[in-house]
């Protein structure tokens, strides 16, 4: 199954691979030459299909957790203030994605969205400190019955040229649904209230709807 954001792109490199067979085939003499070329391209093609892929997850809804909303390697567990929108003290989990990670982003929490913005930016890599301020990023508040206002945000890394961000205002977040894209890698911040119970360490493997990021003490 395949992420929606990637059908188009998919279907050029299809177009691409198809062609570039074909004209290997015709004009390319050399035997061991030929299918260097010809497995070097159907590798191109390979990757993007495992970076698009959309796997199934399956998500407990529970209101006490907060899920990790990508799939990654947790960077960041620190106290920061959070000064757009929050503006206050929180514990922010950050999860790096690699490029062979799944790059869909879910909701952590069940909740209204109360606040969803995209800012222009940079293209620091994903793991620099003034990332989270200084790239192109989206941000999203949800209100959530348990954990009061989570936020997320969506960073771009140096590679990730595209955020695609689903939340809006006013609307519903279902916890483990789908809330957008991050193309060709980058990382995720969440910032959960000083109360929360962390339950991932640094370097840890997260599942993006899965994995149980805190809990409510």
């Amino acid at each position: 199954m395949f992420h929606r954001e990637g059908h188009k792109i998919i279907f050029t490199t299809l177009v691409f691979v198809v062609g570039s067979f074909f004209l290997i085939d015709e004009f390319m003499t050399i035997e061991w030459l030929r299918k260097a070329l010809m497995i070097a391209v159907l590798i191109i093609f390979v990757l993007i299909l495992q970076f698009f892929r959309n796997p199934k997850r399956h998500t407990h809804t529970n209101e006490n957790n907060a899920l990790s909303p990508v799939d990654g390697k947790v960077v960041v567990i620190e106290e920061v203030f959070e000064k757009e929108f929050l503006k206050e003290k929180c514990i922010q989990v950050s999860v790096f994605m690699s490029p062979l990670n799944v790059h869909v982003t879910r909701y952590p929490v069940t909740g209204t969205i109360v606040y969803s913005k995209y800012h222009p930016g940079k293209y620091l890599v994903a793991w620099h400190p003034k990332s989270s301020e200084e790239n192109e990023r989206t941000t999203v508040v949800i209100e959530n019955n348990r954990f009061g206002k989570v936020l997320y945000r969506q960073i771009a890394g140096a590679l990730a040229r595209r955020i695609v961000n689903y939340a809006k205002v006013n609307t519903m977040a279902t916890q483990g649904a789908d809330s957008g894209f991050i193309k060709f890698g980058s990382r995720v911040d969440l910032f959960l209230p000083l109360n929360a119970d962390i339950k991932v360490e640094i370097n840890q493997s997260v599942r993006g709807g899965e994995t149980i990021i805190a809990e409510v003490k």
